[in-house]
Formats: C-alpha cells, sequence, structure tokens
C-alpha cells in the first residue's frame, strides 16, 4: 500500500509524511507549528488542507485583515455585517441590497478565462445565498503595460471570463473600469462585485440549527482543483513557473448555479430552508 494511504474504511488517516507540503498548500513554517500545537500531534493531509483553507488569504484575509478591519461595518442600514456569505443593507420599503466583492487575481494570472469566471461565479453564490435574487455584476480591473502580449492575453480572458459566467446565468455585467500600469505587469487585480435584491424578512444566515435536519450539497464535480483551488493560490507567490499552477484553478461549473437560484427563489418554501452557505 503507497506511504500515506490508510490501510482501510474508519482507519486514522497517516500524518503528514512530506514537512514541505503546507508550503506547497500556502501555509508557512510558523503557521504549520501552530497547528501542531492546536493539534497535539501532526496533522494528516486532509486537515492540513483544510487549514491551508481556513487560513488562506481567499477565506480568512490572513494578509490584508489588519487593513480590513479599519473600515467601518456597523451602522443603522446595515442588516448584515462582516461573517456571513455577503453584506446586506436596507434600503426602505422592506427591501434589502445584498452586494460581495472578492478579488481572483492569483487564479486569473495563472489561468484569466477561468479565473475570472470562477471569481464571478463565487459572489453570484454568496448573494443568493443570502435569500438575495442576483441583479448586476461589476469589475474593477487592473493589469500591466497593454503593449505587451502577457497583459493583452490577461486583458482578454479576464473580460471574457467574466462576461460569460454571468451571461450563463441569466445576470448582466453592467459596469466596469479598467487601468493599466508597469506595476501590475506580474500581478494583476481581478476584482468581481455582484448586486442582489432581497426582502428585508427574507435574510437568510449561513448557520442553521435543528435536530433531524438535512444537508444538502449540491454543485458542479471536485475537478483537478481539488478541494483547495482559489484558496491556495491566493496565499502563493506567482511566478515565472505560474503555469504549473493551472490544474489547481478552478472550471467554472455554470449549470448548477441555476438550481441554485431556483431553489432559494420560489420553488423552495422559506420555512423549509433554515440555512445556506455558499
Amino acid at each position: 500500500m503507497p506511504t500515506g494511504a490508510s490501510a482501510s474504511v474508519g482507519q486514522r488517516v497517516n500524518h503528514v509524511s512530506d514537512p514541505s507540503l503546507h508550503r506547497q498548500l500556502g501555509l508557512t513554517d510558523d503557521e504549520y507549528a501552530q497547528i501542531v500545537v492546536l493539534m497535539g500531534r501532526e496533522p494528516n493531509h486532509f486537515e492540513l488542507a483544510v487549514f491551508s483553507l481556513l487560513w488562506s488569504e481567499h477565506c480568512g484575509y490572513k494578509h490584508s485583515r489588519a487593513v480590513l478591519r479599519r473600515f467601518p461595518t456597523d451602522g443603522p442600514a446595515v442588516l448584515q455585517g462582516p461573517g456571513e456569505n455577503a453584506g446586506v443593507v436596507d434600503v426602505g420599503d422592506g427591501l434589502g441590497v445584498a452586494f460581495k466583492v472578492e478579488s481572483h487575481n492569483h487564479p486569473s494570472a495563472v489561468e484569466p478565462f477561468q479565473g475570472a469566471a470562477t471569481g464571478v461565479g463565487g459572489i453570484l453564490r454568496d448573494v443568493f445565498a443570502m435569500g438575495a435574487r442576483p441583479i448586476a455584476v461589476l469589475d474593477s480591473l487592473r493589469f500591466g503595460d497593454p503593449a505587451t502580449e502577457r497583459t493583452r492575453r490577461l486583458l482578454d480572458g479576464a473580460v471574457r471570463g467574466i462576461g460569460h459566467y454571468g451571461n450563463c446565468v441569466g445576470v448582466a455585467n453592467i459596469g466596469g473600469e479598467v487601468r493599466f500600469d508597469p506595476g501590475y505587469e506580474q500581478s494583476c487585480l481581478v476584482n468581481a462585485m455582484c448586486i442582489g435584491v432581497l426582502k428585508a424578512s427574507d435574510l437568510k444566515s449561513a448557520t442553521a440549527a435543528g435536530i433531524g435536519n438535512l444537508v444538502v450539497l449540491f454543485g458542479a464535480r471536485t475537478g483537478r482543483d481539488g478541494i483547495g483551488g482559489a484558496s491556495v493560490l491566493a496565499s502563493q507567490d506567482i511566478d515565472a513557473g505560474g503555469d504549473d499552477k493551472r490544474p489547481t484553478v478552478q472550471i467554472g461549473g455554470q449549470a448548477p448555479d441555476r438550481p441554485d437560484r431556483r431553489s432559494l427563489h420560489g420553488e423552495a418554501p422559506d420555512r423549509d430552508l433554515a440555512g445556506a452557505r455558499a
């Protein structure tokens, strides 16, 4: 049996045998040491992958958290602040507007079309998981010198990817802006935003509780990116070997998003949905 494989169902998975695996997953040596302390032992492969997701820049904002804390997050019109799938503000007449902004910088630098497309897919799901109906997508892009072949390739792929995903699920891109500067030559910025509308009384939470409740997991099949994908790429450097990371970029799966939307808006009684997590 190969090293690292479990012998039978129910047997504990073997510990990580390659000490550099945590670095491949975007974790630092200090973070790995902290994981060992928290668990009281070395993590197995699956546990290490989960930590790499939760502690990534993509999910945990480990690099930008100090800056993000400086922004205001509460007020009389804030129905939902940080901590959920998306933010929601009260716009009056019993309505709320949900919004989510997400960057897919590193995935887009590796595979611009799929990297940008899956960025849009993520924020669409975040918005309708709040009980809102997505109505528009916007984007803000930064690239390097437009005269270089690399910049032209990244720009073309990102723009097509953003428009493609929204069109597939029937949500239009209503606006965007792009700027070019040599400083972005090796690290482009691809930011997408989704806006949705909901009745304030229909606001959903990402948490659910209740004995006997069923948990339903649905979506596209897991691809070569595994359970990492953008979460791992967001915490890694993109260098000359970026092409080697192409298999870790998610492939857009627009078809499952249509049943997602139907099940959360109109075809599933609100009383039957305890919570939703994108």
